[in-house]
């Protein structure tokens, strides 16, 4: 559970999420992700959906998920991409946006576009299991399953790589047919568990 303490200030939630509070809270839903009508028009036709609340008052708030883990990540400036359904709650003062991913994100079943959070302050992100924080620097590029990806940030390019060959396609292949790999300078925060994905299957 993630305990966010408030003194008349607000923070950015999933919808749905506050499990207990004491104090006083208002919670207001915010249209399209919290980036007003255009986020609303740009949400729906990128197919990247997020509901998120403003949690405003006084004392403390819990949020949480299905029970799954929760990874503070802080960002001074920077932007970080992530999957809308793995961020729980920002800091208002964080924008949220949507950019193209293209294949990368089609292989992790989570369509062509993914969220930004940019800005100064902390996000906290869902994972199945305790995500791990991994480094990539130019010297050492990392490839990622699809569907174990949570998060990056930084400097990072990132391709698709594809391992199918005949043998994937009679019914021979390792289950590991597509990779997301990261070159650059940054951060991955990939889960010990992988979600369901395309190649997964092959």
């Amino acid at each position: 559970m993630l305990a966010v303490t408030l003194t008349g200030d607000a923070v950015k939630a999933k919808n749905g999420s506050m499990v207990a509070y004491d104090g006083e809270m208002s919670f207001k839903k915010m249209t399209g992700g919290g980036e007003g009508l255009r986020g609303m028009v740009t949400r729906r036709l990128t197919g990247e959906q997020m509901e998120v609340m403003e949690v405003r008052g006084q004392g403390t708030c819990w949020f949480a998920d299905r029970a799954t883990e929760i990874n503070l990540v802080r960002l001074h400036g920077d932007k970080l991409y992530v999957e809308a359904s793995n961020l729980l709650c920002t800091d208002a003062s964080l924008r949220t946006g949507t950019t193209f991913t293209g294949l990368r994100g089609s292989s992790s079943g989570n369509g062509l576009f993914t969220t930004t959070v940019e800005g100064s302050g902390q996000a906290a992100l869902l994972s199945d299991g305790p995500a791990v924080v991994l480094r990539v620097t130019p010297q050492y590029p990392l490839c990622v399953d699809p569907g174990a990806y949570v998060a990056h940030q930084g400097n990072l390019q990132q391709h698709f790589q594809s391992g199918v060959t005949f043998r994937t396609f009679m019914g021979e292949g390792g289950g590991e047919a597509f990779q997301i790999r990261f070159e650059g300078d940054g951060l991955v925060y990939v889960q010990p568990s992988e979600r369901r994905t395309i190649g997964g299957d092959l």
